[in-house]
């Protein structure tokens, strides 16, 4: 419990945003200096809760996604507050009342907790006659922190989207870094055994992974692809933005297919020297994309950098050396296919660097489309989710549940005793019950820990300054660094966030050194009914779904191959975007659940283990079979065996797939068994390559050494890129196999 503790105030969440801190003070400060100047304190007070509440959205992204999410926001807390004035003075109907609006919160994520604390905090007010006024004023307050919000719209329309182009271009530059440093990297065992601590020095003695750059490569396109899609308003050609994004997809294809005949290279390599001249071409255009991405980011301000690359063109001189001297035949032609696969697979990338340049050097123009509503109107489709949710009880129905009855058991004690700030507790106990034990246990020590202090600050701060005017000047101060803070750790958030709920809601009344003390006492109690929960109600039900996530996982990869497959057999151009993505999909799902299995408060460190390399292998899987068929691209070709090694991967994961839909009667072992027929096909793939060897050189007797090239050469270059990386995918789809088929299997 103590490093958890530890490890809560320490945890570092995200940058602090102080753009969002002042005007969020703002919005919350200025009514409340207008009112006390005024003598209108109370009126105040209501336009600057309703600014609170608003702020407390934290919207992100896009404007036109940030002013939609406040729309919302505004439009919950006006008629949250209305509900919450006509429940003020009922203790027992706010009791029923409350809790759903609490949970619906959590099922819906557009709502959040805005709509429980809107009509939590309007319903402990005093009664009041004008409870539409009450709506109106706190409508006011919301459209107030939306206005500033948004304020600097016309200015910064579109620099989310560019950062998420910059990050992008940057995060593939990355990946092209982390082959450039693995061309010729020497055997790193000996440092991997070192236990190193500094930073510094892990920078300079351990090689980049290429799995985790080429992951965050690909997250850093959807995210970017996301982005573009809250801007996007209709159909139409496609856009610079658009263009950009997919120019940098094929440029991470491409360089995924370069890893893989890179790896190929390094098993079977030249005799002469191939890897100085390779990683500096590699470099170079890992460069070329950051300048791109400072354009981007600079909105054109930075640099572009020439159209072509000298050390792309020195890597195709030594390329072309190689290849001459297998033509002599003082070179072995499988190590020279390999080398021109590399070679080419770099000029590709050169060539999409230089569209990519093109796209940036016209400006990232965009067009104003038409308001577009949140999400769609039409109930039945949210209806059947919900019915399906409660149908398999699902992680995010227990979570729902587990909320409501906390919010429930929280709100009835408050009333049962008659505590005149039971709100705290039931405040507490909603936001720090979370999914899963240990982020609950995070949240718990962090509020709690922030609250006391949070407190007795208050305390002093309105023991000093009793007056109206000076506690609006230390709500903005609160509010600012607060909301400045927020993203940073929970913890600086209860710190400033207490002072400021406290001073917000007993603006005409300032607190005291009871108040403090019973916000502290309830804030206590809340947090060790948040554990009890988390503790006694029923478990979050990951583990019960790993089953279905898993087959799932070998469905969608089982179909990746197939479709492979046709690629090779030429029944379709290329690896659809949609049939990678639900495989990229799939795994993302098992690696959220390893997460929340890590979270839990007895952790299965094995199962975890197991998962991890579960999903290791499916990237893995992905990236081989997208390099199989961007090296297939050429033109029909004799493949050999390939097509069949593809369907018999794809029939091994399928009845591993159909195998976890009876997980009582699973045997891993049995279950996980390779095929012989597998190992003769790839038998004879060693044999197909060899034959096309020697008719390669046959024809290189015979006079075909032109530069033009042959069916036979065609083949060979095919063949010898994907020969390594079949035998790769080979190992890794037994890996995820066994390790899915392993992770399901029940406990004895």
């Amino acid at each position: 419990m103590f490093r958890r503790a530890r490890g809560a105030y320490a945890r570092v969440g995200g940058p602090a945003a102080p753009m969002y801190g002042v005007a969020a003070a703002l919005a919350m400060a200025v009514p409340l200096f207008v009112g006390a100047l005024t003598g209108h304190g109370a009126q105040g007070s209501m336009i600057a809760l309703g600014a609170y509440l608003v702020a407390l959205r934290t919207p992100e992204g896009p404007y036109g996604a940030r002013a939609r999410d406040l729309a919302v926001g505004v439009l919950v807390v006006t008629v949250g507050s209305t509900v919450g004035g006509l429940l003020a003075g009922h203790t027992w109907p706010s009791v029923i009342v409350v809790p759903p609006l609490i949970a619906l919160g959590v099922a819906v994520p557009r709502i959040g907790p805005t709509a429980g604390l809107a009509v939590l905090l309007s319903a402990v007010r005093p009664p009041s006659a004008d409870v539409v006024a009450i709506g109106l004023l706190e409508l006011i307050g919301g459209l107030l922190t939306a206005g500033l919000l948004l304020a600097p719209w016309p200015a910064r329309r579109l620099r989310p989207l560019r950062a998420a182009l910059s990050e992008a271009a940057d995060a593939v530059a990355e990946a092209l870094d982390a082959v450039a440093q693995d061309v010729a990297a020497p055997d790193s065992t000996p440092l991997d055994a070192v236990d190193l601590t500094n930073p510094d020095l892990l920078a300079v003695t351990r090689l980049p992974d290429w799995e985790v750059k080429r992951r965050a490569a690909s997250e850093a396109l959807a995210a970017a692809r996301t982005t573009y899609g809250l801007y996007r308003s209709g159909g139409g050609d496609p856009t610079r933005p658009e263009r950009l994004i997919d120019a940098l997809g094929r440029v991470l294809h491409e360089t995924v297919t370069l890893q893989a005949v890179v790896e190929a290279a390094k098993n079977y390599p030249p005799d002469r020297d191939w890897e100085l001249e390779t990683q500096t071409a590699i470099s170079a255009l890992a460069a070329r994309l950051r300048l791109l991405s400072g354009a981007v980011a600079t909105s054109g301000e930075a640099p572009l950098g020439r159209e072509e690359s000298a050390a792309v063109r020195r890597m195709g001189r030594a390329a072309e050396h190689i290849r001459r001297a297998g033509l002599a035949g003082d070179e072995d032609l499988v190590a020279v296919s390999l080398i021109g696969q590399v070679r080419r697979s770099i000029e590709r990338i050169a060539g999409e660097v230089a569209s990519t340049r093109r796209v940036v050097a016209g400006g990232l123009r965009f067009g104003f489309g038409a308001p577009r509503m949140p999400e769609t109107l039409d109930p039945l489709p949210v209806w059947a989710r919900v019915r399906r949710a409660v149908r398999t009880r699902s992680p995010m129905f227990r979570q729902v549940a587990r909320v409501f009855v906390i919010a429930v058991a929280s709100m009835a004690l408050a009333a049962a005793l008659g505590l005149s700030h039971g709100h705290w507790m039931t405040i507490t106990a909603m936001l720090s019950l979370r999914a899963t034990y240990g982020e609950t246990v995070e949240h718990v020590v962090q509020r709690v820990g922030g609250t006391a202090a949070g407190s007795v600050v208050a305390a002093v701060i309105l023991t000093l300054a009793p007056d109206e005017p000076a506690v609006a000047v230390i709500i903005f101060c609160s509010a600012l660094a607060g909301f400045t803070m927020r993203a940073v750790n929970y913890t600086y958030w209860a710190l400033f966030g207490t002072p400021l709920a406290m001073m917000l809601l007993d603006f005409s009344t300032p607190a005291d050194w009871l108040t403090a003390g019973e916000r502290i006492v309830l804030t206590f109690a809340g947090a060790l009914m948040t554990y009890l929960a988390v503790r006694l109600l029923w478990p979050a039900g990951h583990l019960e779904r790993l089953p279905v996530q898993l087959g799932r996982l070998l469905g969608t990869h089982a179909r990746l191959v197939r479709t492979t497959a046709d690629v090779l057999a030429g029944e379709i151009v290329r690896l659809p975007n949609e049939t990678i993505t639900a495989a990229d999909r799939s795994a993302d799902a098992v690696a959220q659940t390893r997460t929340r299995l890590r979270q839990e408060r007895l952790p299965d460190t094995e199962l975890i283990a197991e998962l991890g390399t579960a999903v290791d292998a499916a990237h893995r899987t992905r990236d081989h079979l997208i390099a199989v068929a961007r090296l297939s691209r050429e033109e029909a070709v004799d493949t050999g065996p390939i097509p069949e090694i593809l369907d018999r991967l794809a029939d091994e994961l399928e009845e591993a797939a159909e195998e976890l839909e009876d997980v009582e009667n699973l045997d891993p072992k049995a279950a996980a068994m390779p095929a012989e027929e597998l190992s003769e096909e790839l038998a004879d793939l060693d044999t197909h390559l060899s034959t096309l060897t020697r008719r390669r050189r046959a024809e290189i007797k015979s006079g075909a050494t032109g530069d033009d090239f042959t069916p036979v050469q065609h083949a060979l270059f095919q063949v010898s890129g994907t020969r390594y990386t079949i035998r790769e995918l080979r190992r890794d789809t037994g890996t995820l196999i066994e390790s899915a088929l392993t992770s399901a299997e029940p406990p004895p």
